[in-house]
C-alpha cells in the first residue's frame, strides 16, 4: 500500500473508532490519537520530500496509480509535490488543532466529530490525487460535510447560512465538472491524470484553443467560488460566522486552499493559452476581492465577520498572485495560503473561546478583555500583528513576496493593479487595530465579564501551536520557498513559453 494512502486511511479509521466510542473520553483519545498520527505523517512526508529533493528526485513523490473505472480511464492516481506536501502539513496542522479547540463542544459531540473527520478525509484525499476524477470525487467529499456541520452546530442564521454556501459550492462544482470533462475530452479522452495531461502539453499535444476558451472559466470559476472570488464569494462571511470554532479554522485554513490549488494545478496549468488570454478578466475581479474584502472588514461588528471578511481579501490575494504568473508571486501565493491558513484559524479559534465565555462577538458590547483574560487578549494580538503584515510573521513574508513578484510585470495593466491590491495593507491595518483596541484595551465593559476565566489547557494547547507556526513561517520561510520551487518553476514556464 502506498503510503500517501495513510491520509485517507487513518481519517477512515477514525471514524470507525468513533462510531465504536461509547462515551466522551472515548470520542477524545480517538480524535487525539488520530490526528496526532496524521501531525506525525505529515511531518515525516515534509522531511522525506525535503531529502527526495535534495538527493536529485524529480517528478512526483511517492507516486501510485491503481485503475478504477477503465472505460473513463479513472484511476486512484496518488503522488505529491512540493505544493501538495506544504498543503499536507498545513491540513495536518489544523486538524490537530482544531481537535482540541472542540474539546469542550457538547452537545452531541461524537456526532459532530464524525462529521469533522469525514470534510478532512476529503481535504487529505484531494491533495494526494493527481486524477481528475479522484480530485473531484474528494473535493465533494469535503463539501458536503459542512451543511450539517453549520446547520447543526453552529450559531446564529445557521440554517440560511448552511444551505447557502451549499447550494453555492454545489454550484460551483457543477462548473467544475462540466470544465473537468471538456479537459478530458480535449485532451484525447484518454486519461485523467494530471500529470499525463500535462506532458502530452509538453509533448505539443495540445487543447484545442476555442474549448480552452470555455472551459477555463469553467473550472477556474468552480475553484474560484471556494476560493472566495468575487463576485462569488458571498456564501463565505455567512457560512464562516455560523460555523462552530474548528468547523471555522478547518473551512477557512484548509478548505478553502482548494480553491486556490485547483485553479493553479487544474485550470491554468492545463489550459496555459486560455490562461494567457483570459487572466485579465480573472485579474480584475480578484483584484477587487482583496480591496473590497478589506474595506467590507472595516464596516462590521461582529468578530466572526470581520474575519471572515479578511479571509475574503486575503484568498483573493492568493488568486490575484497566481494570475500574475511569475515565479516569485506564484512562490508567495503558496506561502499566502499556508499564512492565511495559520492565521485564520488562529483568530477563529480565539474568537470562539472568547465568545465561549462573554456570548457575544459584538465588538460594541466588548472591552477589558486583556485584564480578564490575559492568555487568551495577547494571543489575538498576536494574530492581529501576523494579519497586518508585521514583520517576523508569516503575513509580512507572504505579502511582500506577491506584491514584489507581482510588480515584476512590466506593463502597465499588472502594475496598476498591484499598486491597487497594496492599499489592502493599509485597510486591514485599520481594522485589525481598531478591534484590539476596543475588546482588549480600556474598561471593562460589562460587570458580568469580572467572574470570567482565561483560557484552559486545551484552548492553550491549540493557541500556542498555532502562534508557534505563524511565527516560524515568519523567521523561517526559504525552507518553504524551497520545497515549492521545483513545482511552481515547471508550471511557470508552461504558463510563460
Amino acid at each position: 500500500m502506498n503510503i500517501l494512502s495513510l491520509f485517507v486511511l487513518i481519517p477512515a479509521l477514525m471514524l470507525l473508532g468513533l462510531w465504536l466510542s461509547r462515551n466522551l473520553n472515548q470520542v477524545r483519545a480517538v480524535m487525539v490519537t488520530g490526528a496526532s498520527c496524521l501531525l506525525v505523517l505529515a511531518a515525516w512526508l515534509t522531511i522525506n520530500f525535503i531529502e527526495f529533493r535534495a538527493g536529485g528526485g524529480e517528478g512526483m513523490f511517492l507516486a501510485a496509480s491503481l485503475p478504477w473505472f477503465e472505460p473513463l480511464h479513472i484511476s486512484y492516481a496518488v503522488g505529491v509535490d512540493g505544493i501538495s506536501v506544504v498543503m499536507l502539513l498545513l491540513s495536518a496542522i489544523i486538524v490537530f488543532t482544531g481537535t482540541f479547540a472542540s474539546w469542550q463542544l457538547k452537545p452531541m459531540t461524537k456526532e459532530y466529530f464524525l462529521w469533522f473527520t469525514l470534510l478532512s478525509t476529503g481535504v487529505f484525499g484531494f491533495f494526494i490525487s493527481v486524477d481528475l476524477f479522484t480530485m473531484f470525487m474528494f473535493y465533494e467529499v469535503a463539501l458536503i460535510p459542512m451543511y450539517l456541520l453549520i446547520g447543526v452546530w453552529g450559531s446564529g442564521r445557521k440554517e440560511y447560512s448552511a444551505m447557502k454556501l451549499t447550494l453555492m459550492l454545489m454550484g460551483g462544482s457543477a462548473l467544475l465538472i462540466l470544465g473537468i470533462l471538456g479537459v478530458y475530452f480535449g485532451y484525447g479522452a484518454d486519461t485523467m491524470n494530471v500529470n499525463e495531461i500535462a506532458a502530452k502539453h509538453a509533448a505539443g499535444i495540445i487543447m484545442d484553443p476555442s474549448l480552452q476558451r470555455m472551459c477555463f472559466p469553467l473550472v477556474f470559476v468552480g475553484f474560484g467560488v471556494l476560493g472566495a472570488l468575487f463576485p462569488f464569494h458571498t456564501w463565505s462571511p455567512d457560512g464562516h460566522a455560523s460555523a462552530p470554532t474548528a468547523v471555522s479554522m478547518l473551512h477557512a485554513g484548509v478548505l478553502m486552499k482548494l480553491g486556490g490549488y485547483g485553479c493553479f494545478r487544474i485550470a491554468m496549468y492545463l489550459m496555459p493559452e486560455a490562461t494567457q488570454e483570459l487572466s485579465w478578466i480573472f485579474l480584475i475581479l480578484t483584484t477587487i476581492s482583496v480591496v473590497y474584502g478589506a474595506f467590507s472588514a472595516c464596516v462590521q461588528t461582529d468578530l466572526k465577520y470581520i474575519n471572515a471578511y479578511s479571509s475574503v481579501s486575503h484568498c483573493g490575494l492568493v488568486l490575484f498572485a497566481l494570475l500574475m504568473m511569475t515565479q516569485t508571486s506564484c512562490t508567495g501565493a503558496i506561502i499566502q495560503m499556508l499564512s492565511h491558513g495559520l492565521m485564520t484559524a488562529l483568530f477563529f479559534a480565539l474568537i470562539g473561546m472568547i465568545y465561549g465565555r462573554t456570548h457575544t462577538r459584538d465588538v460594541r458590547y466588548l472591552g477589558g478583555l486583556m485584564k480578564i483574560m490575559p492568555f487568551l487578549a495577547v494571543g489575538y494580538v498576536i494574530a492581529g500583528l501576523a494579519n497586518l503584515g508585521l514583520p517576523g510573521f508569516s503575513g509580512f513574508v507572504a505579502e511582500m513576496t506577491i506584491f514584489v513578484g507581482s510588480f515584476q510585470n512590466a506593463d502597465t495593466f499588472h502594475r496598476a493593479a498591484t499598486i491597487i491590491a497594496c492599499t489592502s495593507i493599509v485597510i486591514t491595518a485599520v481594522y485589525i487595530l481598531r478591534v484590539v483596541g476596543k475588546i482588549l484595551y480600556g474598561k471593562v465593559a460589562d460587570p458580568h465579564f469580572e467572574k470570567l476565566t482565561d483560557a484552559t489547557w486545551d484552548e492553550r494547547v491549540a493557541v500556542c501551536c498555532l502562534i508557534f507556526c505563524v511565527a516560524a513561517l515568519g523567521i523561517f520561510p526559504l525552507w518553504v520557498s524551497n520545497v515549492i520551487s521545483d513545482t511552481i518553476g515547471p508550471i511557470i514556464s508552461v504558463l510563460n513559453p
